[in-house]
């Protein structure tokens, strides 16, 4: 029994490291050899798992291979646009102007069905308000509607508005961010006096805390204090 936990618990570091170094992509993004690299790691760690006559290094070597060769696929990609065309494919339009392309739709097996689920999904409920969608590369549909049926912005009313930048997370779950302090140009003794002002004595009573770009100072304290 003890062997069978060491080898899950091996092969599922190995299997997380590789996917950690295979960059940061939720299953939706991956592009198509990416989602097969990945099935193909999960099903070669798999193997080992299940039957402890087969040797860790069978399942290790091919994991590897896979990186390898997802890793300069990758590369190839970055230094070649036409590489990366052929690699990851083109984005596809498939309305243009509130007129579908069929040719487009039968040529990336898309239903209208599809178009019409993805398109109430982005809050479009009629193909004439949509001046492009796209079909990207990953499978998602990129929906660009008509001028005029586009959201006001403040900039279409020349409403001016303020900077903001992102906020800063100071306090997570009671633990002070130096890094983030240091970025704000501030440090613990603000923090504390701060925290102070509002009747927190410690900062590990804090939930989570954070600062946006005006300095303002956003906080929610922990239950069992509130308690």
């Amino acid at each position: 029994m003890s062997i069978i936990v060491f080898r899950t618990l091996f092969l599922y570091m190995i299997v997380v490291i590789i996917m950690r170094i295979m960059g940061k992509r939720q299953i939706g993004q991956l592009q198509p050899f990416e989602l097969v690299i990945a099935l193909m790691i999960s099903e070669l760690a798999a193997l080992p798992m299940q039957n402890t006559g087969i040797p860790l290094i069978n399942g290790i070597i091919p994991i590897l291979t896979l990186l390898f060769a997802q890793v300069t696929l990758s590369l190839i990609g970055l230094k070649s646009t036409k590489a990366r065309a052929i690699i990851c494919g083109r984005p596809s339009i498939l309305i243009q102007n509130g007129k579908i392309n069929e040719q487009q739709l039968k040529k990336e097996m898309y239903t209208i069905n599809d178009l019409l689920e993805q398109l109430r999904i982005k809050n479009i409920h009629n193909i004439a308000d949509v001046e492009f969608a796209i079909l990207e590369t990953n499978g998602q549909l990129s929906v660009i509607p008509k001028s005029q049926k586009r959201p006001l912005s403040p900039e279409d009313l020349n409403v001016p508005t303020k900077y903001e930048g992102l906020s800063l997370d100071i306090i997570i779950d009671g633990e002070i961010s130096q890094e983030n302090l240091k970025l704000a140009n501030l440090d613990v003794n603000w923090l504390n006096n701060t925290l102070s002002k509002f009747g927190i004595n410690n900062p590990k009573d804090v939930l989570f805390a954070s600062l946006d770009s005006e300095g303002n100072l956003y906080y929610q304290v922990k239950e069992r204090r509130n308690k």
